[in-house]
């Protein structure tokens, strides 16, 4: 027989108790300040120069995002949007790469039993320790040196070879694998005839899809978002990357800040389209990753 005690509770909608109701509040307020920069950028893109300097300040968008957007797409110093399609195909082709060589490098320091292992994910681990700009003047000299005339620098293949494999993707992917794939199902895959590869393949990458996809939008984020390396080797060149192209916008002696916040609209909206189509993703790696460990 059942508590009729418990069933009733059972039966009830959950209670939301004041500590509950203001978390919410507080998460909800939190969640405003963080999206007031986004939703300011997109007034200031919207409206003419004078709406930056009017006491109250312009909160509601205007009519000129159309004027302001044709303005930054016909700059004769500017190719916007050129730029955009190198940060497309940078930040498409490191994201592939981080994703296939780091989940690769993951499996081997995981599950495969060589001399050396621990030293070297030790040795990867300290690397992240390094910070990057200790290595850029080291990293364009090698650029130069790279085949080709001149080297690589002022190519985009400066901007992707630094970034085709990373520390902390390998470190994530190892710990993933450590724990989604059970030593079982690859001493399996062996006593079968399946080769190294075909165990990746067939084992390891269906089950840290998860553990994929959110490395893969965290590439994809950052490497769109770089600005530092791009802007050394790409500077002086007519098709950079866009975040250099918005420092572009951004410079002279008078900047039209409604070109410039047009310009960053434009370059946020991939980034925010990624993290809501994905974001079910990045909440269902880390929660699989809680949970195992």
């Amino acid at each position: 027989m059942k508590n009729p005690r418990r069933a009733a509770l059972m039966g009830r909608a959950p209670q939301h108790t004041p500590g509950s109701v203001w978390s919410y509040l507080f998460l909800s307020i939190v969640i405003a300040f963080s999206a007031f920069p986004l939703y300011w950028m997109f007034v200031i893109a919207t409206n003419t120069d004078e709406a930056l300097a009017k006491i109250p300040p312009q909160v509601l968008p205007g009519g000129q995002l159309t004027t302001n957007l044709r303005e930054v797409f016909s700059m004769q110093d500017v190719f916007f949007l050129q730029s955009l399609g190198n940060s497309v195909i940078v930040s498409s082709v490191v994201t592939a790469s981080v994703l296939f060589f780091c989940s690769l490098a993951g499996f081997a320091f995981a599950k495969l039993r060589f001399r050396g292992r621990n030293a070297l994910m030790v040795m990867v681990i300290l690397t992240m320790t390094v910070p990057n700009q200790l290595g850029v003047v080291a990293l364009y000299i090698l650029m130069g040196h790279m085949p080709g005339e001149g080297g690589w620098n002022g190519t985009l293949l400066a901007v992707i070879a630094p970034g085709l494999v990373t520390a902390f993707g390998v470190f994530y992917m190892r710990q993933f694998i450590l724990d989604a794939v059970p030593d079982e199902l690859v001493e399996a895959g062996r006593i079968d005839g399946a080769s190294t590869m075909r165990i990746f393949w067939s084992v390891v990458v269906p089950a840290v899809r998860p553990a994929m996809a959110v490395l893969g939008l965290l590439t994809f984020v950052a490497t769109w978002n770089e600005f530092q390396w791009p802007l050394i080797t790409l500077g002086g060149t007519d098709y950079p990357t866009s975040m250099v192209a918005l420092s572009d916008l951004a410079s002279g002696n008078y900047v039209l800040y409604r070109r410039v916040l047009a310009g960053a609209l434009v370059a946020t909206l991939p980034l925010l389209v990624m993290l809501v189509v994905g974001g079910r993703q990045i909440v269902r790696g880390i929660m699989e990753g809680a949970v195992k460990s």
